[in-house]
């Protein structure tokens, strides 16, 4: 994967990006180098964070008064120290919310290397005891002042503004944190995906991307055509792995429509349309499966569950079954997928990219 091919020159533009490096790391590591690929007109600082956290969280509010950065991604303790950065539109992943158990987890007691150079020319640091408690007393002031209700029924929706403007994103593989459900419990925004701890080019480009245009679209107030993709047939090859007797989560994607709905949302605003045989409800969970594994990212909190196509608003609707569950009424424009001139998702892509946003 050549990733300069991926750069998104408009994502960002003339805003400042403020990353927080994770434990044993530095601003020239190799997730800031990717972002400056990705994200070439934005202003990208990334400070060598102090050992010490009190240090660290004082050098960061500064740079937050002083730069009043667009966006702040951290990651693992990074992203610690980001939930505490309140009042600016945030990215956590896989944030270390327990770093001092988790250092104690992972034997990181004695001398430790740092992973990359530093501008300060240190190439280790010691961790002991006292410097354990100094990070058990930062992370007691996570979550200060933000109910534990976002996973409540009854306060669903109810969110305040702010406690939408941080996104977790936690990988599903990751074997050295294990925060979630802190961060599902305090905050709406808490996602999956395909990885471990450590954000490699794949998982910024295919993840944390996705987030970043979304929270752009909305600094923005950038208003997208919405453009509805059916599940079956359209996304998931349902009739052939019904035919073949699979389960839900082994159906296989239609051809590239991975690739494609991620490519969508550059310039449409693309959801997932479930529709579900009504006695049938145990499907449903299997298929937002599907969707997460699958999709991933791009279609988190995308999802649309309706048997009454032609109720729903939106600009596009690409489906391989027009005839089904009113889907000539549909008031938008009605893409016939697996049929001329739409047989393939490459197709569609094209006459998506012709069309240029309209």
């Amino acid at each position: 994967m050549e990733l300069y091919e991926y750069a998104r020159p408009d994502l960002m533009s003339g805003k400042t990006i403020l990353y927080v490096h994770g434990f044993a790391s530095g601003g020239q590591n190799g997730t800031v180098r990717t972002m400056s690929l990705l994200l070439p007109s934005a202003r990208i600082l990334a400070p060598d964070l102090p050992v010490r956290p009190q240090e660290a969280m004082d050098l960061l509010h500064n740079l937050c008064e002083t730069e009043k950065p667009d966006l702040i991604i951290g990651t693992s303790m990074g992203g610690m120290y980001t939930e505490q950065l309140a009042g600016f539109d945030r990215i956590v992943v896989n944030p270390a919310f327990h770093l001092a158990d988790t250092i104690l987890k992972n034997n990181g007691l004695g001398r430790q290397e740092y992973h990359c150079p530093r501008r300060d020319g240190q190439t280790s640091f010691l961790v002991n005891k006292g410097l354990l408690e100094d990070f058990r007393e930062v992370s007691a002031n996570c979550f200060s002042g933000v109910q534990a209700d976002a996973a409540s029924m009854d306060a669903f929706g109810s969110a305040s503004e702010e406690r939408h403007r941080i996104y977790g994103l936690f990988g599903t593989n990751d074997t050295m944190v294990d925060t979630y459900p802190d961060f599902a419990a305090h905050y709406p925004n808490a996602l999956h995906f395909e990885g471990g701890h450590y954000l490699d080019d794949g998982v910024f480009l295919h993840s944390v991307l996705p987030v970043i245009e979304r929270i752009d679209d909305l600094q923005a107030n950038r208003q997208k055509p919405v453009l509805l993709v059916a599940f079956a047939d359209t996304l998931a090859d349902v009739r052939n792995g019904v035919a073949k007797g699979l389960a839900v989560s082994d159906f296989e994607p239609c051809g590239s429509a991975v690739k494609a709905f991620a490519s969508l949302s550059a310039k449409y605003s693309p959801y997932v349309l479930i529709s579900n045989d009504f006695n049938a409800p145990e499907n449903l969970p299997e298929m937002y499966r599907w969707i997460e594994r699958h999709i991933g990212v791009p279609a988190w909190d995308r999802v649309i569950v309706s048997n009454r196509k032609d109720m729903l608003l939106g600009d596009y609707l690409i489906d391989r079954h027009p005839e089904r569950l009113c889907s000539d009424n549909f008031m938008g424009t009605v893409l016939h997928f697996g049929e001329d001139p739409f047989r393939t998702w490459e197709e569609v892509l094209t006459y998506f990219d012709r069309l240029g946003g309209q």
